[in-house]
C-alpha cells in the first residue's frame, strides 16, 4: 500500500493531518533531525571561539554557512541523512556526517571537520534538540491554541454574563447562576493552567557520556568545559542549563511541562462535558452547517460532534502524556535506550492535545444560547428560593427557618404562588418582604454577573 492520508495507521497522519500542519515540522523525525543539525553547528561555532590554538574563530561567511545548513534545511536534507543511518544504525551520527560532508570543499571549515560533535555523546545533541523542539512547539502551537480558547471563552462570558441560569449541583436543581460566569470559571481555570505550562524551564546538558566531561578534559584538561557548556545551553540555545546528570538530561522537566498541558486538558474534558450537558438540556443551540448530516437515519440530529471529539482527543492525549511523566524520569543506572523511543511520541501527545483544542474551538464557535429554555427551566424551579428566605429568616432571628425551608420545599413542587404566599405570611419587617416577593429565580444570581464580566474584561 501506498502511504497516504487514508492508509496512514495513526489519524494524526491520515483523517486529521490537515489540523496538525503547524507541529509536523516541530515534532517529526523531520523535526528532530532540523534541530540536532542547529545544535551541532551552535557548539562547533562556539568551539571555534573557545580559544583553542587548534581552531581558530570561524569567519562570518562560514557561520552564515554553517547555521544556513539549520535554517534552511529541508526534505531533502533529512532524506540524506536518513540514508546515511541505512549504513551507521546510529541516527546522531549520520547528522554528524552529514555535517561534515557539507563542509567540504570549504577549505576553513574542511581543517576544522574533527571538531563537529567534538566531546559529545549523542545525547548532548539529542536533549537540547528535544527541548528546542519542545520550547518552538509550545511558544508557536500550544500557547496560542489556548490563547484562541481564552479568547472564544471571554467573548463568551462578557456577552452572557447577565444571562440567568439554573445551576444543577448532583444533577439537581441550585442556586441561579449565570452562563457567563460558568464560562469564566472556566476561563479561570484555563489561564492558570496556561500559566503553568508557560513557566516551565526547559532544560539541557551538554557534558558527555554521563555528564562529567571525561572527554573534554581529556582534551583540553584546563580548560572550564562546565562554564562553556553553560553558555551554549544558555546564551546560543537559550534554553535552562541542567549541571547535574547521567548520559542523560533526566527529563523532570519534561515531566513537570507534560503534566501541566495534561492538568489543562483535565479541565477542557470537564469543561467539554459540560456544555454537551447544557446542549441536551436544550440551554445552547448549535449553528447548523448547510449539507451536514447528524445522523445517517434520524434526519433531525445536530449533534455535539466537536465537544466529544474534544473529550476524546483530550483523554486520548492525557493518557500519552501521563505514561511520557512517568515513564521518561526513570532511567537505568547512567542510560538506557527505553527513554529514545518514548520521546519520539511527544509528537503524538501534543498532536491530539492540538486536535482536541481545535475540535473545542469549532464546538464553542457554532454554540448559541437559548433564552427561552433558559427562562422556561428558571421558571420552574422556585424551590431553589428557599436559600434566601431562610438566609433572611436567620438574620431577623426567626426559629428554624433551615427546619421551615426544607418541610416547604424538599422533595416537591414549587411553584411561584406558593412561594410568594410562605414569604408573605413571614413575620418579617415589611421592606424584607416586599424585598423577597420581587425576587425570583432569574434574578437571584447573586454577583454572577459582575464576577463573569470581571473576568472577561481582565
Amino acid at each position: 500500500m501506498t502511504l497516504s492520508s487514508l492508509t496512514a495507521l495513526s489519524p494524526l497522519d491520515g483523517r486529521y493531518a490537515p489540523k496538525l500542519a503547524a507541529l509536523r515540522p516541530l515534532l517529526s523525525e523531520y523535526g528532530l533531525m532540523q534541530h540536532r543539525v542547529r545544535v551541532e553547528v551552535e557548539w562547533f561555532i562556539a568551539l571555534s571561539d573557545a580559544g583553542f590554538a587548534e581552531f581558530a574563530p570561524l569567519s562570518e561567511a562560514a557561520r552564515g554557512l554553517l547555521r544556513s545548513l539549520a535554517v534552511r534545511f529541508h526534505e531533502a536534507d533529512a532524506e540524506a541523512i536518513k540514508e546515511i543511518e541505512r549504513s551507521t544504525n546510529h541516527d546522531v551520527k549520520a547528522v554528524e556526517l552529514w555535517i561534515k560532508s557539507r563542509l567540504k570543499g570549504h577549505a576553513e571549515l574542511e581543517r576544522a571537520a574533527e571538531f563537529v560533535h567534538f566531546a559529545c555523546t549523542s545525547e548532548d545533541i539529542n536533549n537540547t534538540s528535544h527541548a528546542l523542539m519542545l520550547q518552538r512547539s509550545r511558544c508557536e502551537v500550544l500557547l496560542p491554541a489556548l490563547d484562541a480558547l481564552l479568547a472564544r471563552l471571554g467573548a463568551m462570558a462578557a456577552a452572557l454574563a447577565a444571562t440567568p441560569m439554573i445551576s444543577r449541583t448532583h444533577g439537581q436543581t441550585a442556586s441561579p447562576t449565570t452562563v457567563g460566569k460558568e464560562v469564566a470559571n472556566v476561563g479561570a481555570r484555563l489561564a492558570t493552567a496556561r500559566a503553568r505550562i508557560a513557566a516551565v524551564p526547559l532544560l539541557a546538558k551538554m557534558n558527555g557520556a554521563v555528564g562529567n566531561y571525561n572527554a573534554h578534559l581529556a582534551a583540553y584538561p584546563d580548560f572550564d568545559w562546565e562554564a562553556f557548556s553553560r553558555r551554549v545551553v544558555e546564551e546560543r540555545l537559550g534554553l535552562a542549563f541542567n549541571a547535574y546528570t547521567v548520559q542523560i538530561e533526566p527529563h523532570d522537566y519534561m515531566a513537570e511541562l507534560f503534566d501541566a498541558i495534561a492538568r489543562a486538558n483535565t479541565l477542557l474534558i470537564d469543561w467539554s462535558r459540560d456544555v454537551w450537558g447544557y446542549i441536551s438540556l436544550g440551554y445552547f443551540k448549535q449553528r447548523v452547517k448547510p449539507g451536514e448530516v447528524g445522523s445517517s437515519t434520524m434526519p433531525h440530529k445536530v449533534n455535539p460532534i466537536d465537544f466529544e471529539n474534544a473529550e476524546g482527543n483530550f483523554g486520548l492525549a492525557n493518557a500519552l502524556l501521563g505514561h511520557l511523566s512517568g515513564k521518561l524520569p526513570i532511567s537505568r543506572w547512567q542510560r538506557d535506550l527505553t527513554d529514545s523511543t518514548v520521546l519520539r511520541n511527544m509528537g503524538v501527545a501534543l498532536g491530539y492535545t492540538l486536535l482536541a483544542c481545535d475540535s473545542l474551538g469549532r464546538g464553542l464557535d457554532k454554540l448559541e444560547p437559548n433564552p427561552a429554555r433558559l427562562a422556561a427551566d428558571l421558571d420552574e424551579a422556585w424551590e431553589v428560593l428557599g436559600e434566601a428566605v431562610q438566609t433572611v429568616m436567620r438574620r431577623h432571628g426567626l426559629p428554624d427557618p433551615y427546619g421551615q425551608l426544607k418541610d416547604f420545599t424538599r422533595g416537591r413542587p414549587v411553584t411561584r404562588e406558593l412561594m410568594q404566599g410562605f414569604i408573605a405570611a413571614l413575620p418579617l419587617p415589611p421592606a424584607e418582604v416586599q424585598r423577597l416577593l420581587a425576587l425570583t429565580p432569574a434574578t437571584y444570581t447573586g454577583l454572577a454577573a459582575a464576577l463573569a464580566s470581571r473576568w472577561a474584561g481582565s
